[in-house]
C-alpha cells in the first residue's frame, strides 16, 4: 500500500474512531452525561472525552491476524484510570482483552493488538470507554481498506524496529500480542528495565527523519551499542505531555533514529520512570544494536503492566502511515 493511501486511510480510521461516540440514556445509573465534543475541536484541560481508536488490522510474522487499537485522550492535563468493567470493556470477546486501564493524555498509537481467528470474517469487536461522563465506542474488524503492513512501508522501504528484552533474546517486531516479559519488584525500590533495538532506516535521504540533538565528542564515540540512554534520554513528562503514543518530534522536540517510550499501562499505584523517553541513534546502520534503560519505581504493591514502544524516525503512528513501530508489554508483580 502506498504511503499517501495509507495516510488517508489512517486519517479516516482516526476520524471514524473519534466520531462514533454515543450518549448513555439518562435513565441508566451513570454519571451525568454531557455531549461528546466534535473530534477536531480544540483540546480541553480536563473533563474531556476519551476516544478508543482502531488503527487497522493485518497479519503478524508468526502467522496471527490481529486488530490493532490505540486511544485519544482529549485532555491536556488529565491522566485517566478506568478499570475493566462497564466503563472500559471490549465486547463480545471481553470485557478484558488486555486493553489499558491507565490513559495518558493526547493520542497514543497502536498500544495493543487482539488476535482474531482466520475465519473471523465480518465479526466485530467494540471497545467502549466512559470518561468524565462521556461514553464513546469504536468498532474494529477486518475491513479491507484498514489492512496494514505492520513491518514495512513499501513506498520508502522503511521497516519496523526490532526490539529485544535481552541482547541475545527473542526478536519482537510490530504489534506484539500478550506479555513479552514478566518481572518482580518491591514497592518504592527501583526496578531496572532494558531493551535492545535495531532498525533498518528508510530509503529517504538522511536528514528527512531523525533530528539528532547536539552531541559532544564523548557522545559520538560510544561505540557499537548506540547512544548512551543516560546521555541521550530526554527526561520530563515524555509521552504524557509529548502527544503521542510514541515518539518525539512534537513541538520541535528532537527525534531519534529510534525513540523509546516507557508508559504505565495498568496498575493500582503511581509508577515513576527515571527516563520516560530515550533517543537512540544508529547513523543509518541497520545492524547497530542500541540499548535503552530506565528505572521504574512503583508506589504500592500490586499487579502492574508497563508498555514500551520503539518508534523509528517516522515518528508517532508512522507519521500517519501506520508503520513503523513496535510495542510490547511487561508484567510486573510488586510486593
Amino acid at each position: 500500500m502506498h504511503a499517501a493511501s495509507r495516510s488517508a486511510i489512517a486519517a479516516l480510521a482516526v476520524v471514524g474512531a473519534l466520531g462514533t461516540w454515543v450518549i448513555v440514556g439518562a435513565g441508566q445509573a451513570q454519571p451525568p452525561q454531557t455531549p461528546a465534543p466534535l473530534p477536531l475541536e480544540p483540546l480541553g484541560v480536563r473533563g474531556e472525552a476519551l476516544y478508543a481508536a482502531f488503527e487497522g488490522w493485518g497479519p503478524t510474522k508468526d502467522g496471527k491476524e490481529v486488530l490493532l487499537f490505540g486511544y485519544y485522550n482529549r485532555n491536556q492535563d488529565q491522566v485517566l484510570d478506568i478499570p475493566i468493567g462497564p466503563n472500559n470493556m471490549i465486547e463480545p470477546a471481553g470485557p478484558d482483552v488486555g486493553q489499558p486501564t491507565h490513559f495518558l493524555t493526547r493520542r497514543q498509537y497502536g498500544l495493543f493488538a487482539i488476535e482474531v481467528p482466520k475465519d473471523f470474517g465480518n465479526k466485530r469487536y467494540t471497545w467502549t470507554l466512559n470518561a468524565n461522563g462521556q461514553k464513546t465506542q469504536v468498532t474494529g474488524w477486518k475491513n479491507p481498506p484498514y489492512w496494514i503492513d505492520f513491518y514495512q512501508n513499501t513506498a520508502n522501504g522503511n521497516e519496523t524496529p526490532v526490539m529485544r528484552f535481552a541482547e541475545d533474546g527473542p526478536a519482537l517486531q510490530g504489534p506484539v500480542v500478550g506479555w513479552s516479559q514478566s518481572l518482580n519488584a518491591k514497592a518504592n525500590e527501583p526496578l531496572a528495565l532494558n531493551v535492545w533495538v535495531t532498525d533498518k532506516p528508510s530509503n529517504e535521504p538522511e536528514g528527512r527523519g531523525a533530528q539528532p540533538p547536539a552531541t559532544t565528542t564523548a557522545d559520538a564515540g560510544r561505540g557499537a551499542r548506540g547512544a548512551d540512554p543516560a546521555a541521550a534520554g530526554a527526561r520530563g513528562r515524555g509521552a504524557a505531555a509529548g502527544g503521542g503514543g510514541g515518539g518525539g518530534g512534537r513541538g520541535g522536540e528532537p527525534r531519534g533514529d529510534v525513540t523509546i517510550l516507557w508508559q504505565k499501562y495498568r496498575g493500582p499505584g503511581e509508577v515513576k520512570f527515571s527516563e520516560e523517553r530515550s533517543l537512540l541513534f544508529n547513523k543509518r546502520e541497520a545492524k547497530l544494536v542500541m540499548h535503552a534503560t530506565t528505572q521504574a519505581t512503583f508506589a504500592q504493591p500490586g499487579e502492574y503492566a508497563i508498555v514500551v514502544t520503539a518508534n523509528d524516525q517516522s515518528g508517532p503512528g508512522g507519521g500517519g502511515d501506520q508503520c513503523c513501530w513496535t510495542s510490547a508489554r511487561i508484567r510486573v508483580t510488586v510486593k
